[in-house]
């Protein structure tokens, strides 16, 4: 069942008024992959009535008053992509294509879409039920954060949409939560993984430094991102607040964890894994091709790639979810007439993290003075490939599935930290669950901007390199490696992307052509290094490319262009 997203459609549910309207940057695609389907369709399995606007028309009131006014609460997300990311390339240039927008074209996600709709609501609903932001980009903006766009310190999102709570992380505990007590008229402050804007900053939460004083110190800046980066555990986290003119922005301690049962409740609702009738209207949207038949296998990293907010966002533990949970998934699809017995992928924000995590974690909470896998596989973790492994082998064994691919990206060097059984996994996956290219994302080669980006060295890509050749030959398969680099990362000259053509040229045997130019996004260590020009760890000054030119000059380095504006 679709969630209505007219006046008509609810009243056939028999729904006269609507508890919650959630308002989103994507079009209405009804996957687990996509979080507004699934936080409504959670709420709706929880007895509320929820309607969604996609993509409303932010010149006009017909979108966004075309459901009435929620009993409850608006829920308003950027979509599944920070909105200034799906809108411009690294170079900053308008992207033409939308892959969440029916028929491709990028004209239906305004920039700042968070902010916009939150305004378009006060606009035409004044006085009205309480705003939520939630989703990645209000997420990863909650705090003061540096904005590459506007190429300065921005204050919470939560004060520029005048909203009025602004739910963090993978919220669906949280917006049970705030339902339920908004439904019975209770105070809403102590739910986890909310923020709230007070006038008084609450009693034993941590003050970060003031928005003031991280526009005027970079010093400061950092110091704010450290303790903000440090609180993101429930286990361990304390509540944050930032003095942000005469008003504090309050953070409540993370949400707890998902169990694995609770998990697999998420991926067993009702989704019908395609856009609605009134978006496919408009036309196709690409993005069904890559997430209809693929299966999540499990949530969060404990990678910490300094470019990339899945830490802040999903966090550093991994949940899993249960064997059987993903094996009546894959069953499940053979009863789709769309089903061609092809399961695109099996996997999470890293492939092969699924099935183990650090018990010491897991009761004690993450640890603050080192990672889990960098710079090297902690002993405490004890990586296990075994049951993912088997997993893929019992995925196959289905009837009706023909092939079931891995395209998540997976960690070469965690695999082979796995002495026991990660050798095992890799064969399995080389040998089956490849389809003729095989993506992985060293992202350079050289030893010290890897070790800014938090990423292995190239010892385990050369190793890995010399594994999935092997595995190939016994497979009788003509398979390839598609490396993805970067370009332009803090730290990085044009003599470090010298050296990566020389490296790919000797030890890969490849011509890269697959290279991206760094975008720092919001709350990432990377995006730190890129606006204060210096190692956060250890103050170290760092040379930062910041002029377009540079930047593709250092990409044409690597794919033989000459960088031009």
């Amino acid at each position: 069942m679709y969630l209505p997203v007219t006046k008509a459609e609810a009243l056939k549910l028999g729904w006269n008024k609507l508890d919650v309207i959630l308002v989103t940057g994507d079009s209405y695609i009804d996957s687990p992959f996509i979080g507004v389907a699934v936080i409504g369709k959670l709420l709706a399995a929880r007895g509320y009535r929820v309607g969604i606007i996609a993509q409303p028309d932010v010149n006009s009131p017909d979108d966004i008053m075309r459901l009435g006014e929620p009993e409850l609460f608006w829920g308003v997300s950027g979509g599944s992509v920070d909105s200034m990311v799906a809108n411009y390339t690294a170079s900053n240039k308008w992207r033409n294509q939308d892959d969440y927008t029916p028929g491709g074209v990028n004209d239906r996600r305004p920039d700042r879409a968070v902010i916009v709709y939150a305004n378009l609501i006060r606009r035409f609903f004044k006085n009205t039920r309480p705003i939520v932001l939630g989703g990645i980009e209000a997420s990863l903006r909650r705090v003061a954060h540096y904005d590459f766009w506007d190429n300065k310190i921005r204050r919470s999102i939560l004060f520029d949409a005048k909203a009025d709570y602004l739910l963090y992380g993978m919220a669906e505990k949280a917006v049970l939560e705030l339902a339920e007590c908004l439904k019975t008229n209770r105070p809403v402050d102590s739910i986890r993984g909310l923020c709230t804007i007070a006038k008084e900053k609450p009693a034993d939460y941590i003050e970060l430094p003031s928005y003031s004083e991280c526009v005027a110190d970079k010093q400061a800046f950092i110091s704010m991102f450290h303790q903000f980066y440090r609180n993101n555990d429930p286990l361990t986290a304390k509540g944050l607040c930032q003095l942000t003119g005469d008003r504090y922005l309050v953070q409540n301690p993370p949400q707890t964890h998902p169990t694995t049962a609770e998990l697999d409740s998420y991926y067993e609702l009702d989704y019908e894994r395609e856009a609605h009738p009134a978006e496919l209207a408009r036309g196709k949207v690409r993005a069904l091709d890559t997430i209809r038949f693929s299966i999540t296998t499990h949530r969060g990293c404990y990678g910490e790639c300094n470019f990339c907010a899945i830490a802040v966002h999903q966090g550093r533990t991994v949940t899993s979810r249960s064997k059987q949970s993903i094996l009546n998934e894959a069953k499940n699809f053979t009863g789709d007439k769309n089903f061609k017995g092809v399961i695109a992928d099996v996997g999470g924000p890293t492939a092969n993290m699924y099935g183990f995590e650090c018990a010491k974690k897991l009761k004690s909470g993450e640890c603050t003075d080192k990672r889990c896998i960098y710079p090297q596989t902690c002993i405490s973790l004890r990586p296990n490939h075994q049951p993912l492994t088997q997993l893929l082998k019992e995925l196959q064994r289905i009837e009706g599935v023909r092939k079931v691919f891995v395209a998540s990206g997976l960690r070469y060097d965690l695999a082979l930290d796995d002495r026991q059984h990660g050798a095992e996994y890799l064969r399995q996956v080389v040998c089956h669950h490849t389809s003729g290219q095989m993506k992985i994302a060293p992202e350079h080669t050289d030893d010290r901007v890897l070790a800014l980006m938090g990423k292995p060295g190239s010892a385990s890509l050369r190793k890995f390199k010399e594994l999935f050749q092997k595995y190939t030959q016994e497979a009788g398969k003509e398979q390839y490696l598609t490396y993805y680099f970067i370009a332009a990362h803090p730290g990085c000259t044009d003599k470090e992307m010298a050296a990566l053509k020389e490296y790919a040229s000797r030890q890969l045997a490849i011509a890269p052509e697959q290279v991206q130019i760094f975008t720092p996004t919001p709350s990432t260590y990377s995006s730190l290094m890129y606006y204060t020009e210096q190692n956060p760890f250890t103050g170290e000054k760092l040379f930062v490319e910041k002029t377009l030119s540079g930047k593709e000059r250092q990409k044409g380095i690597v794919v033989g262009k000459r960088g031009k504006i």
